[in-house]
């Protein structure tokens, strides 16, 4: 499973990069903002640093919602980096953009995924990565991780190279279902991370280490 940070913060990307397990990079419009990155030059700017950052996929979001603009503005920002994966919106428009850049050999994510029938388009289209959002569903009384468990069924059934890419991941066990599930990528915010790291019998066993230790030399 690849692990993807979803932010738009410098430091917290380059704290998940230098733990060893980060894959890659999601963000949009909002985590831009609360970083107070505005504005068409700040953002392909803050793009370029990610991307510096990180070895690859760095999901960059269109405002676009029409063909024309989209295309516009996907060829602008993959031109940002080899790193940049054009992340598009599910939506009749975004079906066709995907399809363009595809035959361009422009990676997409498929974001704003809340069906399989959405799943199976996207995948038709030639999306690089599908972006189902688990936890929105959850917020609805939706199973989100029964549609994971869905999509990479009906993916495995027909061989579409689409990557599932779990978003909208809360907590850690989100992490861990989606891995048991066979997602191909997880995105989540650093915490969601550094969580797998925690477990009190860890902690219970490492202080009993040091207590021993300490003791065998006074």
């Amino acid at each position: 499973m690849k692990f993807f940070i979803d932010t738009a913060n410098l430091d917290e990307i380059k704290e998940a990069y230098e733990l060893g397990v980060l894959d890659g990079v999601t963000t949009n419009p909002s985590l831009m903002a609360k970083e107070g990155i505005s504005g068409e030059d700040q953002v392909n700017a803050h793009y370029k640093a990610i991307c510096d950052i990180v070895d690859a996929n760095v999901s960059a979001e269109v405002i676009a919602t029409d063909f024309d603009g989209m295309v516009r503005e996907g060829k602008a920002l993959a031109k940002i980096d080899d790193k940049i994966v054009v992340k598009i919106p599910m939506i009749k428009e975004g079906i066709k953009a995907i399809k363009y850049f595809s035959s361009e050999g422009i990676r997409t994510n498929c974001t704003l995924v809340f069906s399989a029938g959405q799943a199976i388009l996207a995948a038709k289209a030639g999306a690089s990565y599908l972006s189902p959002f688990i936890g929105r569903l959850d917020d609805i009384s939706f199973d989100g991780l029964d549609l994971i468990s869905q999509i990479v069924h009906i993916y495995q059934n027909y061989g579409f190279e689409t990557e599932v890419l779990a978003a909208s991941v809360r907590h850690t066990m989100h992490l861990v279902k989606c891995a048991e599930l066979g997602a191909d990528v997880v995105t989540c915010p650093l915490k969601v991370i550094t969580g797998l790291l925690n477990h009190p019998l860890t902690d219970k066993g490492l202080a009993q280490f040091l207590a021993d230790h300490a003791k065998a030399n006074k």
